[in-house]
């Protein structure tokens, strides 16, 4: 790093010796004392006092130095810039997907697929680089370019003006007469949609700080006395459901046999459906060793995959002593339960026949790993302690969360069991167990240990799999939500605000509003949008977001673009 040359500050009347710098390139230079300087080097037009100034000879090396710096970070910037760019390209012409299709035939249509998309979007990025261009160049022109165009100009005759002028004049009239109208109606659907879901936000929020005013928290009846005297202690079945999973399989096998419950009340399965033989002697030696410690745990693995987690589920229920057991608590296997996880879910059912489903609250180990990790935290934390908790006090429902939850057996049976009729079965179970009167219970203060996705590529595969399957779920739930017995204010929460609004509306008007027509007003400004939607609203909300989260207030801008650019 270059020496730090303070010739204008204050104080000493010397500072420093005349030097020489010698230079090869910014990375490597070196200086050369000259001389001690001499009380002449310090009179200004015959009088002695403090200089400020070094000779010029000096000066011109260090403002020399200082400029190949500057050339040296424009060189590294533009380096940078043009690998990204060669990244993107190589992402891009890549179209990798989310899925793995074995045979060739799907293969060569899933292929298609991204393909065209991805064609769409260079269609896109290229037209938005020429319009911009020639709205630069009409700037440039003296156009009026952010007002709406005097259409008299349109009437003057080709020779009159410029090729480019007539050309621009025409675009104006394609943007009033037949752009400007459809995109802005678009935007108005959106807007009135945005408003809707913004509502939806700050009924949530104002339930949330209801709660937390009033204290409002489920408490079961009588839990430390009656697990103590051994009242009430139910027979507990534990599911874990894997899947090639050799990164975490140890922690969470560990985690389960080490709950604290009675041991010849508590099942373990390690449903187990990995199809790569090593981590499936992994796996079972895994087991092996904790049954000879003395827990009751088994090892079940499936030959053929069909249903992939419910398949797995489903074929665990059908076990004969399954019958034996009232609850079961199920845990992915990136999830870690502390070992008192059962003693402060499994006392909320005595004497609640009616309950059907404890849901505990996720917590992250890697929440402060990068930036992603942190904007996760904010979106998850607003999930938990919003929306679930204000559905749970006020509804007595929400969405099943498929892992770090303790169901009641009956309830599931009740309801028809695991189904694989969708990729979502835990909102599907969740839905049909309402349907028949089950109660659910969500606990704010009750954590299992789990992990963020820590790269994009695993983010975007995680929302993939949670936002593929809720419309498929709706259009094959609808008549069933119809034709129930629940009341008609339940019917219009299911239909209207857990299916439509929050899974079609919310993900439709992020994505048409903020990423398609917010970008084409700046090329179409006939079509308007106004301020408070662009952002006051916007930063109201994320503002909303961001309250369950504790000390994220830095990260209050990303927050709004990831969950829009995301959904």
């Amino acid at each position: 790093m270059a020496p730090k040359f303070e010739w204008w500050a204050k104080g000493n009347s010397r500072k420093g010796t005349p030097v020489v710098v010698k230079m090869e390139n910014p990375n490597n230079w070196s200086m050369v004392e000259l001389e001690s300087p001499s009380d002449q080097d310090f009179l200004v037009e015959g009088r002695r006092e403090k200089s400020r100034n070094k000779n010029a000879r000096q000066l011109t090396w260090v403002l020399l130095l200082k400029a190949h710096r500057a050339a040296g970070c424009l060189t590294s910037l533009g380096s940078a810039l043009i690998a990204l760019g060669t990244a993107v390209r190589r992402r891009i012409a890549a179209g990798r997907t989310d899925t793995e299709i074995s045979s060739s035939s799907a293969a060569v249509i899933n292929k298609s697929k991204p393909r065209l998309f991805y064609t769409c979007l260079k269609v896109f990025l290229l037209l938005s680089l020429m319009l911009l261009a020639f709205e630069t160049a009409a700037y440039f022109k003296g156009w009026s370019h952010f007002r709406t165009p005097n259409l008299q100009l349109l009437q003057l005759p080709f020779g009159s003006k410029g090729f480019f002028d007539w050309v621009y004049t025409h675009w104006m009239l394609l943007r009033v007469e037949y752009l400007a109208p459809p995109l802005q109606f678009l935007a108005n659907a959106c807007i009135v949609l945005f408003l809707i879901q913004s509502l939806d936000r700050l009924i949530l929020c104002l339930g949330c700080f209801w709660i937390r005013f009033k204290k409002i928290k489920p408490v079961p009846k009588n839990p430390i006395s009656d697990l103590e005297s051994g009242f009430f202690l139910p027979m507990v079945l534990v599911q874990i459901p894997m899947c090639n999973e050799k990164e975490v399989y140890q922690q969470s096998i560990a985690a389960v046999c080490n709950l604290d419950w009675p041991k010849t009340k508590l099942l373990i399965q390690i449903l187990d459906d990995s199809d790569d033989p090593i981590t499936q002697s992994l796996i079972r030696e895994e087991v092996h060793k904790w049954q000879k410690e003395g827990a009751r745990i088994v090892y079940r693995h499936r030959v053929n995959r069909e249903g992939y987690k419910a398949g797995n589920l489903k074929s665990a229920m059908n076990c004969s002593y399954v019958k034996d057991y009232e609850f079961v608590a199920i845990f992915d296997a990136d999830f870690q339960p502390l070992p008192d996880f059962l003693k402060k879910t499994i006392p909320h059912f005595k004497d609640n026949e009616e309950l059907g489903l404890v849901q505990a609250r996720w917590s992250f180990v890697n929440k402060e790993e990068n930036l992603l990790t942190r904007l996760q935290n904010i979106n998850l934390a607003f999930h938990f302690e919003v929306e679930q908790q204000v559905n749970s006090v006020f509804l007595n429902f929400f969405g099943f969360n498929g892992t770090a939850g303790v169901w009641r057996i009956k309830a599931l049976e009740d309801s028809g069991g695991w189904l694989e009729r969708t990729t979502v079965e835990d909102m599907d179970i969740a839905v049909r167990a309402h349907l028949h009167g089950w109660k659910f219970i969500f606990l704010n203060d009750v954590e299992c240990i789990c992990e963020l996705p820590e790269s994009y590529e695993a983010y975007r595969k995680q929302q993939h799999r949670w936002h593929s399957g809720p419309m498929q779920l709706f259009r094959l739930c609808l008549p069933a939500v119809i034709k129930s017995k629940i009341s008609i204010g339940k019917k219009f929460n299911l239909i209207f605000l857990f299916f439509l609004l929050r899974k079609l509306i919310l993900p439709f008007y992020s994505f048409t509003l903020f990423c398609i027509i917010l970008p084409m007003t700046m090329f179409v400004p006939e079509a308007e949008l106004p301020a408070w939607v662009v952002c006051y609203i916007p930063a109201t909300m994320s503002f909303l977001n961001i309250l369950p989260a504790r000390n994220r207030f830095l990260l209050l801008s990303p927050t709004f673009s990831l969950r829009t650019q995301c959904l």
